[in-house]
């Protein structure tokens, strides 16, 4: 009985305890809950009855404030007293949300309230694959198209498919390309002007442009976006005549379609009808006169480029970079720094990192380190932050005017170097003869910079034949083949022979003679036997003027230097048969002829008599104390 009454007391001290609890969060409850912002105020003698919730409406306190939000925390608040308000389930709300969190780059904040959603709509959907597309990730849109769209049968409109195209377009997926296509088509969307362009497009792009003409065919409708797509379709599937054809017959035309064709043309190398479109072009805008440079640039003609230029009513900084990196194309370097020069006095256009490496590249080509070091100060005074290739150009052009030391100092700034950043280095310090150094910048290399390509062999074998190191080239060019499984091209062969004739090993040269391609093979044949002439080494000489025999059977050249080491050695029987066999291959050695040039004497022009070449070159050569005797027809090479 105690017990019995024990447990009982128990249970009440248990239910009174929870009762208290009970009540605590009833009182709790009965609070007003906290305001995350403070209440708006309200006009003075505001009757109490419109003191209810407003209607909702994009001007509602909570919706201004949803679209007011600059960041994730922000969208957290507001997106809880919508909670907490009851309105999260609203079609006006959760598309606001939607874009709200599309427009913060928060879409995978956008994509799990989309999973939330109880009502799923196309709206929803399209902002949030349109947010993706836009990103760049066409994957991924189509995956969530695929996924929460289709695979939830949330029914699409219109705007739906010119979207999921644009998101094949991306990810590059022609396979589920014409899966869209299929399901516009089942959802009566094939109509649609806005899907058929997008259609057109698509097929365009990928160079289905049958099907891309098929679809403009069948249209009942068309604007002038369609006629636009299926003509740039045309011209970037390299069908210009069909391109021109269509053009011909738009009942109207934009700047669009003219620059279309114009491109088409000079992709086409037809400047000739790139231009008579240009001059019929009602109104122009700096594209065509862009693409109009960007032609003539690729046919290396300055002076129409720039005629072009001068004319354009507005330029951008592509107009600019494009007539900079022709005068850099054409070596044209002087213009190249008028132009610099002028655009920085008119201060049209900022120069950007495209502007200063064609400057940088001329300044390296004609040696002028004042003009480099200015580049090198604007870069640094106007904060512009150099990528690899501009911090490379730097360091070329501080390689190439002679200042190494500055050249190491751009070097080691560089955040991030590329393979062709070393490659730079290592051909600066073997510019210079200082293979040492170039050695130690490769083994660096090694140690913990990118992989070696076939540009850095040639760059520090060129540096060991340039400094005479033999055991360290020929080392470079084993762990080359033997380490890093690059087949040797006809440079690092070339390399290789240049460094042991420097260095007189020419009979170690046979190994490398039978590796070298026969038909890319022949100027290291002639320098090699040029090295066997002057190092009077017959015997390879003999071999290598024999390859080169085989290998072009009509050059003369071969056969002379031979006939040369033959007579240096004294050897007159082989000198009689190497002649013999000129004459009986019909080879002649052509004629000498003078070349005397100080800006007066033209011996190249056929006006100019041999009597009158001879007479002016032995009164030339008479002043100086100089006799001629002249017994064939032969006239004294003199090279100035």
């Amino acid at each position: 009985m105690p017990s019995s009454i024990s447990s009982t007391l128990t249970r009440l001290k248990i239910s009174s305890r929870s009762l208290d609890k009970f009540i605590k969060s009833q009182k709790n409850l009965s609070r007003r809950p906290p305001r995350l912002f403070p209440p708006e105020p309200l006009p003075s003698g505001t009757p109490s009855q419109e003191l209810s919730p407003p209607e909702l409406s994009l001007d509602h306190p909570l919706l201004r404030k949803l679209c007011g939000c600059g960041s994730i925390r922000e969208f957290g608040q507001v997106h809880a007293r919508l909670v907490t308000a009851g309105l999260s389930q609203d079609s006006l709300v959760t598309s606001q949300v939607v874009k709200r969190l599309c427009s913060i780059g928060e879409v995978e904040h956008a994509v799990v309230f989309y999973k939330g959603v109880v009502e799923k709509d196309a709206f929803l959907g399209n902002s949030i694959v349109r947010c993706l597309v836009n990103m760049g990730d066409g994957a991924g849109a189509l995956e969530f198209y695929g996924e929460e769209m289709v695979g939830r049968d949330v029914a699409p409109n219109h705007y739906t498919f010119p979207i999921v195209l644009k998101a094949c377009v991306g990810a590059g997926s022609v396979r589920k390309a014409e899966k869209a296509h299929g399901r516009a088509v089942r959802f009566g969307f094939e109509a649609d002007l806005f899907v058929r362009n997008a259609l057109i497009h698509m097929y365009a792009f990928f160079g289905m442009i049958g099907s891309a003409r098929t679809v403009f065919d069948v249209g009942p409708v068309l604007d002038l976006v369609s006629w636009n797509a299926m003509v740039d379709g045309y011209v970037k599937n390299g069908d210009i005549s069909a391109a021109r054809e269509l053009f011909d017959e738009m009942p109207d035309r934009d700047v669009f379609g003219w620059n279309s064709m114009i491109y088409g043309y000079v992709a086409n190398g037809d400047m000739e009808e790139a231009r008579y479109l240009f001059d019929s072009m009602p109104v122009r805008d700096v594209v065509s006169g862009n693409c109009m440079i960007e032609g003539y640039a690729r046919i290396g003609n300055i002076s129409l480029a720039l005629e072009i230029f001068d004319h354009m009513p507005l330029r951008n900084v592509v107009s600019w970079n494009s007539m900079l990196a022709l005068c850099v194309r054409c070596k044209d370097h002087d213009g190249c720094f008028k132009l610099f020069d002028r655009m920085m006095k008119e201060k049209e256009i900022v120069p950007d990192c495209a502007t200063l490496m064609s400057v940088l590249t001329a300044t390296a080509h004609a040696g002028d380190l004042e003009r480099g070091k200015y580049v090198h100060s604007y870069i640094k005074g106007n904060g512009i932050e150099p990528d690899v290739l501009l911090y490379t150009a730097l360091l070329n052009m501080y390689a190439k005017c002679g200042a190494m030391d500055l050249a190491c100092e751009v070097f080691d700034q560089m955040p991030d170097k590329s393979v062709v950043s070393w490659n730079s280095m290592i051909m600066a310090y073997g510019l210079h003869g200082h293979g040492e150094k170039a050695l130690e910048v490769f083994l660096e290399m090694v140690k913990r910079g990118p992989l070696p390509n076939h540009a850095t062999f040639v760059c520090i074998l060129s540096a060991c034949a340039h400094a005479g190191l033999v055991l360290e080239g020929w080392w470079c060019f084993d762990v080359m083949c033997r380490v890093y499984r690059l087949e040797p091209k006809i440079e690092h062969y070339g390399c290789m022979v240049d460094l042991l004739s420097r260095s007189g090993l020419l009979e170690d040269s046979k190994d490398l003679l039978s590796k070298i391609p026969t038909k890319s093979g022949s100027p290291i044949y002639s320098a090699l036997l040029s090295a066997c002439q002057t190092r009077s080494s017959t015997e390879l000489g003999k071999l290598v003027a024999t390859r080169l025999m085989e290998m072009n059977p009509g050059d003369i050249g071969p056969y002379v230097l031979l006939s040369n080491m033959y007579a240096a050695e004294g050897n007159w029987d082989a000198v009689e048969n190497v002649r013999i066999t000129m004459r009986e291959k019909g080879l002649q050695k052509p004629s000498g002829c003078s070349v005397v040039s100080e800006g007066c004497i033209d011996f190249e022009s056929p006006s100019k008599s041999l009597a009158y070449r001879r007479s002016i070159v032995c009164s030339l050569l008479s002043d100086i104390g100089s006799q001629i005797k002249s017994t064939s027809k032969n006239v004294m090479v003199v090279e100035q």
